[in-house]
């Protein structure tokens, strides 16, 4: 009889539960949440494991990679549906999570998602660590003008270079100021240097990668773009048609029908939500700018502009490069505004 696994994650253990094909615990146990624990406990098993299946989490990926080479049928479920099979469970608990995940092996109800690669998880580890020193460069930055115009100093307009000079003007005779002044500039001076060191880093990475060039050929497409949505597909051979990309990183709308009722709401916004911020920068700069290379791509989308507004179009135009940028990795050809029309 084939035997089906569930496993929830946690940080320090790990709860199992193992049934048989009519649904029957056969065993349970909390395991640390290591690859060579959870493997060493599945083979002491030796029962015939038809699946094994563990939500996708901040552990997942790792677990999942090693247990993969370790021969065994594991799959990555999608947070999302877990989340709502679960949701009549009267009692939450680690212990019926996992029961949960195993019935739900068992009977196949569940959508199995795609494992990163290493090279495409590395590549988002740095895109985040830019994004967080970005955001709390601007934070330090804001919390000064605020600071500030509290007591009557405007910092008004600066750039970069000019920003710590202003402060200083301002603060000058202020002792309390000018001892929080010196100690936030200092902290946005580390900042600012390891933030143009991600830069710099971001910009060797993308003149590397061929994928990553060929989507900057791309209108309006950058380093940062390019590296999010190669990063986030990772596979293209995962999609069997383009036109999933746009419901993939939900740039799609909702849609509720039942009987009479029939309506469309807003975009699901479901999946990589850096993915959807990345196109949407695209496209509202191909839209706001003078960008070469895409009239026929701006035409189509100011007519949706028109009748339904600016910023639908913009989702409608990030829904489209989408598309267009997927094509392109699976045909790995450059971008062509006659094909990107089509």
């Amino acid at each position: 009889m084939e035997h089906y696994a569930g496993i929830d994650v946690s940080l320090e253990c790990s709860s199992v539960c193992v049934v048989d094909g009519n649904g029957k615990i056969v065993r349970e146990a909390v395991v640390p949440s290591e690859p060579g624990a959870l493997i060493g406990w599945f083979h002491s098993l030796r029962l015939g494991l038809a699946r094994i299946g563990l939500e996708a989490g901040p552990l997942s990926q790792w677990l999942y990679a090693a247990m993969k080479q370790a021969g065994l049928a594991v799959e990555l479920l999608e947070t999302r549906h877990v989340r709502d099979a679960f949701k009549a469970m009267p009692v939450k608990s680690d212990r019926n999570d996992a029961r949960g995940i195993a019935q739900l092996m068992r009977l196949g109800w569940f959508r199995p998602v795609h494992c990163k690669s290493l090279g495409a998880q590395e590549v988002r580890a740095v895109l985040t660590a830019r994004k967080l020193v970005q955001t709390k460069l601007q934070d330090v930055e804001n919390s000064l003008r605020g600071i500030l115009r509290g007591f009557g100093l405007k910092v008004g307009k600066t750039t970069d270079r000019s920003f710590a000079g202003r402060i200083q003007e301002l603060v000058e005779g202020h002792p309390t100021l000018e001892a929080i002044g010196e100690a936030l500039l200092s902290v946005r001076s580390v900042l600012l240097r390891e933030f143009n060191a991600f830069e710099k880093r971001v910009r060797a990475m993308s003149r590397s990668d061929a994928r990553t060039r060929l989507l900057m050929s791309t209108p309006a497409v950058g380093p940062i773009v390019a590296l999010t949505y190669a990063a986030a597909v990772d596979d293209p051979a995962r999609f069997r048609s383009s036109k999933q990309t746009g419901p993939h990183f939900g740039l799609t709308p909702r849609r509720y029908q039942s009987g009479q009722t029939d309506r469309s709401g807003r975009i699901t916004k479901i999946g990589d939500a850096a993915v959807r911020e990345a196109l949407y920068q695209a496209a509202h700069v191909m839209l706001t700018k003078p960008v070469k290379g895409c009239t026929q791509l701006k035409s189509w989308a100011m007519r949706i502009a028109k009748r339904a507004g600016m910023s639908k179009a913009k989702v409608a135009l990030a829904r489209k490069l989408a598309v267009i940028l997927h094509r392109m990795l699976a045909n790995t050809t450059p971008f062509t505004p006659a094909a990107a029309a089509a």
